[in-house]
């Protein structure tokens, strides 16, 4: 039985009972929403972790870091030390996109160190090693080989894959019929989209999803399903071929629970603030409540360098509007590869923005942190400040180049420090005067 299955069963599992604990739910809770789809466990048969976790209704705000060898850097070695990284900062989950040197020694390293979920895109891996090795043309992969590379790393333990089901022949004419500034800029649903246009076939993984949710099942792999059609720019956002993607994914949606298979949707990269809430109520009525999973959205288009708070800015918002999974952005977006720096600085400002969202919808405890931050700074507890901040190691440094006042308050007010200066004008001896 899968864990869908079980919870619709109300078969208590250990998967359940550790995951309940994980998120402070109560076991019944955590199995309900995953019976009904609006919670996803993305926990692979073939993976043993300890740190399993939910994504979707209730459950906190989850941030997803990715990281991946490409052509230029193939070496597994950097891509562990981001993994680090992402761990230390505080990722929930991360995904490989490697496309460059051994895909599977990188994809086996990566799971071997990795103690939380692991996700991919598969056919980066099917595209790479055509091109790459056998000098072939995008178009000129085989189906085989893409259901191959799912079915293998299946079985290494990835937990969720991203799969570009929903781009079938009818979303890509509305596309062409309805120019955009930017095309896809999705790399799976642009490879989806040669292959489409070379061999003049439908999407292989839309006209055999049987067979898909066949190998997700047996090993137990959350699908998520993928936004090849998702806005590049802020002009792009909402438009015909977004909307029409969208609408199969909730038919498909509903084909993967029928067979067992737990789902994640993927959403949009690039948005404006005004059109964020609405996006979110349309992914939820149309796929049926499924956990949502967006990819920043970045606000605005003019930020490379800084693209890590443009999508924590729209993270924030959408998050506080019902959705349940954050995609970090680095800096480094629409620039190059991320350096291990870059990644430290995606995650903590995806964080942020998961957490400000959890406040605002509510979340049982996650207010508890700001409130004891609060009180150590009325205290002027600088220790305990530290300890309670997002990145610890950052706030240490700054307090400590604060020089001679880092025993006391800070180099900014130093002696009129307004905690010291209102504590002292409410003390019981100036009172008394």
């Amino acid at each position: 039985m899968s864990i869908r299955e079980d919870a619709i069963n109300g078969t208590v599992t250990p998967i359940f009972e550790t995951c309940a604990a994980n998120e402070g739910l109560e076991v019944s809770r955590l199995m309900a929403g995953v019976a009904d789809g609006t919670i996803a466990i993305p926990k692979n048969n073939n993976h043993q972790f300890e740190r399993i976790m939910a994504i979707g209704k209730g459950t906190s705000t989850k941030v997803n870091a990715n990281i991946g060898a490409s052509r230029d850097y193939p070496e597994v070695e950097q891509e562990l030390r981001k993994l680090c990284v992402c761990l230390k900062a505080g990722a929930d989950t991360v995904m490989d996109l490697s496309m460059g040197g051994n895909l599977n020694e990188v994809r086996q390293e990566i799971l071997k160190s990795c103690p939380i979920p692991l996700g991919t895109v598969p056919i980066y891996q099917s595209i790479a090693e055509v091109v790459e090795k056998q000098k072939k043309q995008i178009g000129e992969v085989t189906v085989d080989q893409i259901f191959n590379t799912i079915e293998q790393q299946a079985i290494d333990g990835v937990d969720f894959m991203t799969v570009h089901c929903g781009i079938t022949r009818s979303t890509l004419e509305r596309v062409k019929n309805h120019e955009r500034l930017l095309g896809v800029v999705s790399r799976g649903g642009s490879f989806t989209i040669e292959w489409m246009s070379y061999n003049n076939k439908e999407n292989p993984l839309y006209e055999r999803f049987d067979d898909l949710l066949a190998i997700l099942k047996e090993h137990e792999v959350t699908l998520s399903l993928g936004d090849g059609i998702r806005p590049g720019c802020l002009a792009d956002a909402t438009d015909r071929g977004q909307v029409q993607e969208l609408i199969h994914l909730g038919e498909l949606t509903q084909r993967a629970w029928a067979a067992g298979v737990q789902v994640i949707i993927e959403g949009p990269g690039h948005m404006p603030m005004d059109q964020i809430a609405a996006n979110i109520l349309l992914q939820k009525r149309l796929c049926h409540g499924a956990p949502f999973y967006v990819l920043g959205p970045l606000v605005t288009d003019i930020a490379p360098g800084y693209d890590h708070i443009t999508g924590a800015i729209g993270g924030a918002i959408a998050a506080a509007a019902g959705a349940d999974y954050l995609c970090y952005v680095t800096p480094a977006e629409h620039l190059k590869l991320p350096s291990a720096d870059d990644v430290r600085d995606g995650v903590i400002a995806s964080r942020i923005a998961a957490h400000a969202a959890d406040i605002a919808k509510g979340l049982p405890g996650a207010l508890d942190k700001d409130i004891a931050m609060a009180k150590c700074r009325g205290k002027l507890d600088w220790k305990g400040q530290i300890d309670l901040s997002m990145d610890p190691e950052k706030a240490r440094r700054y307090r400590d180049e604060g020089g001679s006042y880092k025993g006391d308050a800070c180099s900014m007010c130093g002696s009129y420090c307004a905690i010291k200066v209102y504590q002292r004008a409410t003390s019981p001896r100036r009172e008394s005067n």
